[in-house]
């Protein structure tokens, strides 16, 4: 057996099924399309579930993938074992309603023993207890003895998710061999140790369960099998786990480099470089598929897999960042089954690296919190942090438990974690609980599910804004229905329609179906499975059936004023490339008639600088009335042109191409202007972050603009006329009235100095003396911090040499000012120090230098016992 390479059993198992007539279908996100169910891809046949169901007609009946999968069930295992993983590749055959159990039995062990050469001896298989038909076809036609073919309970070899689709299944083993055993003399299939493997699972779809535990036979029966790629490697290249094989092995070495550490010498060091080895994958695939760090979801996936991976690095004292480095060479070594990898590779390292960075600011305010809390356990004399301090450090802070348990344990202290288990699960009931009510394909369960998979609608709004059809399908909120009447809600399906549904960001057309006397106003479009679009409304008069042939009329003026931002977006997207880099990708965007808003990958506010080159851009291209075409062609023709691919978007072979005299090239399905002339003028409105990482720009074009000029002259006019100027004079106003203003203050402060200098009286009488310093301490009402800089200079030239203090109350807020000539100051008096001592009594701080200082408070009561304070603290600076 030859030790094939995982990118060479990918291949191999692709080509495999292609012989046997599958359509070999390119990996799906790792983000669910349609499925709240789900996180994350996490199995070969999530991503297919609406051709399983029937919602949905599968591009052929037989199809071949290999999917990369996501699981974290077990994230607290990933790293101490050799067996846990969170990222993997699911080799799958599938088969909606063609062959069944015969073909996908045949073609398992004809792949295994005859195309990767496995030794046939070595195999076992495992079937479901009650399942003779596939127990008969493993023993009679591949010769497989009786005693080789295991049969297991439902537990083990039955395969079901509640109500719905599902099956007996048909495992495949393989022996590895005496050296990857438990020794046990009764050691066979099923046993737990790491001698017989599992590799393959065949499931057998051919019952439905009503969720109470009642099987019928399903119509259409399914095969749906999965081969774990990492398996199957492990076997053929004879080691001993998926950290052993070559693309694997080649990542943990290069930690092992980066550490300075050997593999399989420590226990505690190989934990931390298993983590870092599966969590560099998963990290790379997640952003490559458009998922951004974040507090919650999938984001939140990331960033745990992420701050996890940085935290066993530095336990492996790696300096600085480094997960860059390891993306390199993921990205390398899987680039050749995924090239989204090494398309995204800019953008893959930025997100990477910012958050990295993140989190060296993040884990150390842990360390501050932590301390704090250790010094409260000191005092309390307590040796448990308690399960919601340290499930409060792991979840706000993203401090890990085992990092706080190992801080602790250096000073003979431990974690409650039982307590940290019972607020993680609380954390998980709540969140729970606020999961949506699905269906079994996870999505919410709505009236169109219920409409015939085969109905399908086609889009020729492109060249049309107006168009005759046939009704297919009408429904209300709750029915599929026969028709809709005056007054009715509800939903029009025809076989084509001129109307753009909302997608990519643009929004949907609205406009008039009309037949004979019935109108619908359509107020939305949506596109739905099996590529239905539905036109969403209300009747206003007459009645439509199903079979009606009608008239589609979409609003002229929206569809203009939409295409106009929705081309100013490409043209932004072009700019901010050439200004900021080609980091930048879209990460979303929302264009209607009114406004456009275009979300994109940047890691730092925009400069006024930035934001004007931008804008000055977009409106050059505008004026130059760059001429727009579009054209489907092969998507692979479409990357050499260079046509910028939407961030994380699924495409099928055919693409449309949005081409702005070669300026602007972007792959778009939305509709566009027929020159950037008619854009007429852009302007950017905001620029904010929304996200980690992204950022949004805000803009306006053609009439949404000129609405908003109007607005600001509108504006300005009311503010003119309330200043009484016209807006040719308005500033020149302004500021004469600021002039104006600034002398009126000056004389408030003025008559405020010398009304509370006729209010003291003589004050001069209250001066004492402290060790031969002269003391002037007294309080003024109702005066701010300026004046009383300005009484405290007028007494202090008074009193010739010594200190002067001053305290006022004004809004329930106190003032204080300390003041020093020179004299006092070489005697020892330091009106900062001064101020600093007696701000306490007006429950506030303060403090200055030597000569002056100032200070604030909340507590107008104390200021009597401030002042009487002032000469015992005096006292003790002059000595």
């Amino acid at each position: 057996m030859k030790a094939y390479g995982v990118n060479e059993l990918r291949r191999m198992f692709l080509e495999f099924f292609e012989s046997k007539d599958h359509l070999k279908m390119k990996s799906f996100s790792l983000v669910p399309h349609n499925d709240n169910s789900l996180l994350l891809i996490n199995s070969g046949m999530a991503p297919l579930k609406p051709y399983f169901t029937g919602q949905e007609i599968p591009p052929r009946r037989r199809v071949t993938t290999c999917q990369k999968c996501i699981r974290t069930g077990d994230i607290e295992n990933v790293g101490k074992t050799a067996r846990h993983g969170t990222f993997f590749e699911m080799l799958g055959n599938f088969s909606f309603g063609d062959y069944f159990k015969r073909e996908a039995i045949h073609w398992s062990w004809e792949f295994l023993t005859e195309v990767v050469g496995l030794d046939p001896n070595r195999l076992y298989p495992s079937v479901y207890l009650d399942d003779d038909e596939a127990f008969e076809i493993w023993n009679k036609e591949i010769g497989i003895a009786p005693e080789r073919i295991f049969r297991f309970g439902k537990e083990d070899n039955f395969w079901e998710h509640g109500s719905g689709p599902c099956g007996p299944c048909s495992e495949i083993y393989y022996d590895r061999g005496e050296k990857y055993g438990c020794g046990k003399p009764g050691c066979t299939v099923g046993c737990e140790c790491d001698r017989y493997m599992e590799i393959w699972n065949n499931v057998f779809t051919q019952f439905d369960n009503d969720g109470h535990n009642n099987y019928t036979e399903l119509e259409q029966k399914n095969i749906d099998t999965g081969m774990g790629l990492e398996r199957l490697a492990c076997i053929v290249q004879d080691v001993d786990s998926m950290f052993d094989i070559d693309t694997l092995k080649a990542l943990r070495d290069q930690v092992c480099e980066l550490a300075g550490v050997s593999y399989g010498e420590d226990y505690n060091t190989d934990v931390s470089l298993r983590v870092i080895t599966d969590h560099i994958r998963s990290i790379s695939f997640m952003i490559s598929d458009g998922i951004m760090p974040s507090n919650e979801g999938r984001g939140y996936v990331l960033r745990r897999l992420l701050r996890r991976a940085c935290r066993h690095g530095r336990l492996l004292n790696i300096e600085g960042g480094f997960l860059t480095k390891l993306a390199e060479t993921v990205i390398e070594g899987s680039k050749d089954g995924y090239p989204e990898l090494e398309e995204k590779k800019d953008f893959i390292m930025n997100v990477i690296r910012k958050e990295e960075e993140q989190f060296d600011r993040t884990i150390d305010q842990g360390l501050v919190i932590l301390n704090e809390m250790k010094e409260k356990m000191v005092v309390e004399g307590v040796k448990t942090l308690s399960g919601e301090d340290a499930f409060k450090l792991y979840d706000t802070y993203g401090f890990p438990l085992d990092l706080t348990k190992e801080i602790l344990e250096e000073e003979n202290m431990d974690v409650d974690e039982d307590g940290f288990k019972a607020a993680m699960e609380v954390q998980r009931q709540t969140a729970r609980k606020a999961r949506k009510v699905t269906n079994y394909m996870g999505a919410d369960v709505t009236v169109y599910e219920s409409i015939d998979p085969s109905v399908t609608s086609e889009f020729v709004g492109y060249d049309n804004l107006t168009y005759e059809s046939k009704i297919t399908v009408l429904t209300t909120d709750e029915e599929v229905v026969d028709a809709l009447s005056d007054g009715e809600r509800g939903t029009i399906f025809v076989e084509k329609t001129p109307f753009y549904a909302t997608s990519g960001g643009q929004e949907a057309d609205h406009g008039v179906i009309s037949c004979g006397d019935g109108e619908f106003i359509v107020e939305d479009v949506v596109k739905l499975l099996g590529g239905k679009i539905g036109h969403i409304g209300r009747m206003t008069r007459g009645m439509m059936k199903a079979g009606d042939t009608v008239t589609l009329t979409v609003d002229a003026e929206r569809r203009s004023l939409c295409a106009r931002n929705h081309s100013a977006t490409h043209l932004l997207q072009k700019a901010l490339r050439t200004v900021l880099g080609t980091h930048v990708e879209q990460a979303g965007s929302s264009v209607n008639d009114e406004r456009l808003r275009f979300d994109f990958s940047h890691f730092s506010a925009m400069t006024p600088e930035e934001l004007q080159r931008t804008e000055d851009m977009v409106n050059d291209s505008i004026s130059r009335s760059l001429q727009v075409i579009a054209k489907n062609m092969p998507i692979e023709e479409a990357r050499k042109t260079g046509a910028q691919a939407l961030f994380g978007e699924k495409y099928g072979d055919i693409v449309r191409v949005v081409n702005m005299s070669d300026y602007s090239i972007e792959f778009c399905g939305g509709t566009h202007v027929a020159n950037t002339g008619e854009i007429g003028a852009f302007k950017i409105i905001s620029e904010s972050g929304v996200a980690a990482g992204v950022r949004r720009i805000e803009a306006l074009t053609s009439k949404g603009l000129m609405k908003y000029y109007a607005a600001l002259e509108e504006k300005m006019h009311e503010a003119a006329k309330l200043l009484k100027a016209t807006p040719d004079n308005l500033t020149e106003k302004i500021t004469h009235l600021q002039a104006e203003n600034k002398e009126l203050h000056s004389e408030v402060e003025s008559l405020k100095s010398k009304l509370a200098k006729d209010a003291m009286g003589d004050v001069m009488s209250q001066v004492e003396e402290v060790n031969g310093v002269k003391v002037l301490a007294v309080s003024v009402e109702d005066m701010d911090m300026n004046g009383l800089r300005d009484l405290g200079d007028q007494l202090k030239e008074k009193l010739g040499e010594g200190v002067v203090v001053i305290a006022s109350a004004a809004g329930g807020k106190v003032s204080l000012m300390a003041t020093a000539t020179d004299g006092a100051m070489k005697k020892g008096a330091h009106a900062g120090n001064l101020i600093k001592a007696i701000a306490s009594c007006v429950g506030g701080g303060g403090g200055g230098r030597p000569n002056m200082a100032q200070a604030g408070g909340k507590n107008p009561a104390g200021i009597p016992d401030a002042l009487a304070k002032v000469k015992e603290v005096l006292a003790g600076q002059i000595q």
